[in-house]
C-alpha cells in the first residue's frame, strides 16, 4: 500500500466489458468536482485504437480524455500509463504517452514487472496532487487466467489498498450470475476494500428490480450503490469499437446519407459522433449514398486489403462514380491515394500496396509518430481545431487544393469536388465544419460542460450511500 500522498483512490471495476465503466467513472468525477474536491482520472492500461494528443505531449485514450475534461483538466500522460493499439496480431503499446515497443502478448506480460513501476510512478504523480484519483479498471475485474500479469485491476486495488466499487450491466441480462460470482472469486485482501456494487443501463420502472437489489445484497454480503438508469440523452465518446452504434440514430439528411466503413483495425470513431444519421457499413450495403466515410486504423495496408476482399474498395469507387463524396480521414486519407509503403514493417509485414486512386498523392510509413493538435479553418474559411495521430507521411503529386490551413500557414490533406483526404481526426466533431462539407442545417449539439453537469446529476440523483465510496 502507497502512503504520504494527498490523494485518495477509488477504483471503478467491471463484470464484463461495456458494462459502463467509463460512464461511471466520469460521472463519478463530474460529481466530485461539484462536491469542491480536486479530482484526477486514471487508467493503467487501456486497450483501444480511440486515442488523443495531450497538449503536453503524448497521447492516451478517449475516454481518459472525456474524463479528464470532466474533471476541468487538461489530459495528461499520466492518467492513462500504457495505452496498447491491436493491429495484426500485436499491440503498439504507448508508455507516457510515446511508442514504446510493438509485442505480441507473451512478449508484453514478460515485462509486467516494469511496466508495474510505471503504473505505479504515474498514479504517484497525479494522487501527489488531487485530492481523489478515480481509477478505471479494464474488462472483467476477475480474470482467473490473468491474474499474475494483471496490470490494471485487482492487482492496482491492493497495491494500492483502494476502496472500490463494480459496475453490472443489467441490459444485457445475466447480471445476478455476473455480479454474484465476480464477488465469490474476489480473494479476502479484495473483498476487504470492497465497498459495493452498482447496477446500470436500467430501462424502465426501476421499482421493479426492488427485490433484485434485496438478492444480490443477500447473496453477495454487500451493498448496492445505485440502480442508474439508461441516459439516453447524454452522449459520451466512445472508449472503443464496442460502444459504437450499430445503425443511424436520426434519419438522414436530405441530400446526405452516409456510410461509414468499419475498418477491423478502426481507429478514433469519435470522429463520427455528430454524424448521428451515418450508417456503419462491414459488407457492401443496398442503395446509394451521398457520402461514404473512410475512418482512420491502426493497419492502413491490411485494411485497404480487406477493403478489397470484402467488395467493399469496389463498392466505394462505383457509389464515387455515382455521384458520392469520398472522405478519408487520417489511414482513409491514406487509402484513397495512389500507394502506400511500408518498408520497414511498422504496422504489418505487408510492405506496399496500391491505393484506391482517388487523390493523387503516395503515402511512406515511418517509425516516427506525428501527435499534434492543430487549429485553423477549412479552405472555405470555416474554423476548426483537431488533432493528427498517424506514422506516415504523405506526399501529393498535382497542384491541388488543402483541406485545411492551420494557424501559421501549414497546410492539410486535398480536397477536390468530390474526394476529401485529411489527417485531421476530429474534424467533424465541429457543427459548423459537418454542415459545410455535407450540405445540412447547423447541427446543435449542448456543450460539454453541459453533459458534465447532467452526468453529475445523473449521478447525485441515483447513488444510494455516498459515504461507502470512501472519498467523501
Amino acid at each position: 500500500m502507497l502512503s504520504g500522498l494527498r490523494g485518495k483512490p477509488l477504483f471503478v471495476g467491471g463484470t464484463s466489458s461495456n458494462a459502463g465503466k467509463s460512464w461511471m467513472v466520469t460521472a463519478i468525477c463530474a460529481w466530485l468536482r461539484r462536491q469542491g474536491l480536486a479530482v484526477a482520472p486514471f487508467k493503467a492500461q487501456n486497450m483501444s485504437n480511440h486515442s488523443f494528443p495531450c497538449r503536453t505531449g503524448g497521447e492516451i485514450g478517449r475516454a481518459q480524455v472525456a474524463q479528464a475534461e470532466a474533471c476541468g483538466l487538461e489530459p495528461e500522460a499520466a492518467m492513462n500509463p500504457i495505452l496498447l493499439k491491436p493491429s495484426a496480431g500485436n499491440c503498439q503499446v504507448v508508455l507516457n504517452g510515446r511508442v514504446w515497443k510493438t509485442l505480441g502478448a507473451r512478449e508484453y506480460y514478460g515485462h509486467v514487472n516494469e511496466l508495474r513501476s510505471h503504473v505505479l510512478t504515474a498514479y504517484c504523480t497525479l494522487a501527489s496532487r488531487f485530492d481523489v484519483v478515480v481509477i478505471e479498471g479494464a474488462g472483467s475485474v476477475t480474470e482467473l487466467n490473468l491474474r499474475h500479469e494483471d496490470l490494471v485491476n485487482l492487482w492496482l486495488v491492493t497495491a494500492l489498498g483502494a476502496p472500490w466499487i463494480l459496475v453490472a450491466d443489467i441490459e444485457r441480462g445475466g447480471v445476478f450470475a455476473s455480479v454474484v460470482g465476480t464477488v465469490s472469486l474476489l480473494t479476502a485482501e479484495e473483498r476487504a476494500l470492497f465497498r459495493g456494487f452498482a447496477i446500470n443501463k436500467f430501462r424502465g420502472d426501476m421499482s421493479l428490480f426492488d427485490e433484485g437489489v434485496g438478492i444480490l445484497e443477500q447473496r453477495t454480503g454487500s451493498p448496492c450503490l445505485g440502480v442508474f438508469p439508461f441516459a439516453t440523452d447524454i452522449g459520451l465518446d466512445a472508449e472503443d469499437s464496442l460502444s459504437l452504434p450499430t445503425r443511424p440514430v436520426v434519419p438522414a439528411p436530405a441530400g446526405a446519407r452516409t456510410a461509414i466503413v468499419h475498418l477491423p483495425s478502426l481507429s478514433n470513431g469519435t470522429d463520427f459522433r455528430l454524424l448521428r444519421w451515418a450508417e456503419w457499413v462491414d459488407a457492401v450495403p443496398h442503395g446509394r449514398f451521398d457520402f461514404v466515410l473512410l475512418p482512420g486504423t491502426k493497419n492502413t495496408i491490411l485494411d485497404l486489403l480487406w477493403l478489397r476482399q470484402s467488395g467493399l474498395a469496389d463498392w466505394l469507387i462505383q457509389q464515387h462514380q455515382r455521384g458520392a463524396t469520398v472522405i478519408g480521414i487520417c489511414g482513409g486519407f491514406q487509402m484513397l491515394g495512389r500507394s502506400i509503403h511500408d518498408p520497414l514493417g511498422v504496422e504489418s509485414k505487408a510492405r506496399c500496396a496500391e491505393g484506391l486512386g482517388l487523390l493523387p498523392c503516395r503515402t511512406v510509413l515511418g517509425v516516427d509518430k506525428t501527435t499534434i493538435v492543430r487549429h485553423g479553418t477549412t479552405t472555405n474559411r470555416t474554423p476548426l481545431s483537431g488533432y493528427e495521430i498517424h506514422m506516415g507521411n504523405t506526399t501529393v503529386e498535382e497542384d491541388l487544393p488543402p483541406f485545411a490551413v492551420f494557424d501559421g500557414g501549414e497546410t492539410d490533406g486535398i480536397r477536390t469536388a468530390r474526394v476529401i483526404g485529411t489527417y485531421l481526426h476530429g474534424v467533424f466533431e465541429h457543427p459548423d465544419v459537418c454542415a459545410e462539407v455535407f450540405g445540412i442545417d447547423r447541427i446543435d449539439e449542448p456543450s460539454k460542460t453541459h453533459q458534465w453537469d447532467r452526468l453529475a446529476d445523473w449521478f447525485g440523483a441515483h447513488v444510494r450511500d455516498r459515504a461507502a465510496l470512501g472519498v467523501v
